[in-house]
């Protein structure tokens, strides 16, 4: 199983990172390491004082493939859900700045919270549904799906040009703008229109 992770697939994030537009979507890899335990909270990682939330729409893999054209893509995964991808900013921006790989800051122990899973037919469009992120009693991120520079059978098309997509395998879509600082004590809680998908605790 692996986590497959979209960067900059929302233009207003892009803005607020002050990074440049791709041209194609960027691609890295998490370990399943990176997936926060059920029932866990989320522990700051002691090498960072900088860990930001990026709230994401996720997508179960259900079926073997490779070059998946995009018209046939929805075949391949019938739930989604949302997550967080836990970010070391600080720690990035010093790897960023080096043009080294960004694993050490995006894929470290828990840095992957995958809320429960629903049929993808519980939204009524899948490239235009809401979901947000609350901390604490604020909402912070409010995306819609619609706003991706690349919708979700695009990116499985694109993805499974380089790797084959195996059963289980779970892709982060990328984060709308609104990402920020954790602190221990914040709880953070995920919606897909008005249903939760996961809470967590910040230790």
């Amino acid at each position: 199983m692996k986590l497959i992770c979209i960067g900059r697939n929302y233009t207003d994030h892009i803005k607020e990172l002050q990074n440049d537009k791709p041209t194609d979507p960027v691609v890295f890899l998490k370990p399943d390491t990176a997936i926060l335990l059920k029932k866990q909270p989320f522990f700051i990682p002691d090498f960072s004082d900088d860990v930001h939330y990026e709230v994401e729409v996720l997508v179960k893999i259900n079926r073997v493939g490779k070059h998946i054209d995009k018209k046939f893509a929805g075949k391949y995964y019938n739930e989604i859900s949302l997550g967080i991808d836990f970010t070391a900013r600080d720690l990035q921006s010093t790897l960023k700045a080096k043009g080294l790989p960004w694993e050490k800051a995006k894929a470290f122990d828990g840095a992957a919270v995958i809320g429960k899973w629903i049929d993808k037919k519980e939204v009524t469009n899948i490239n235009n549904f809401q979901f947000s992120l609350k901390k604490n009693e604020d909402f912070v991120q409010n995306g819609n799906t619609s706003h991706m520079l690349w919708k979700i059978d695009e990116l499985i098309e694109y993805v499974s040009k380089y790797f084959t997509l195996k059963i289980g395998d779970v892709i982060f879509t990328g984060t709308p703008a609104g990402v920020g600082q954790v602190f221990a004590n914040d709880k953070l809680t995920g919606f897909i229109e008005d249903q939760e998908m996961f809470s967590i605790t910040v230790k």
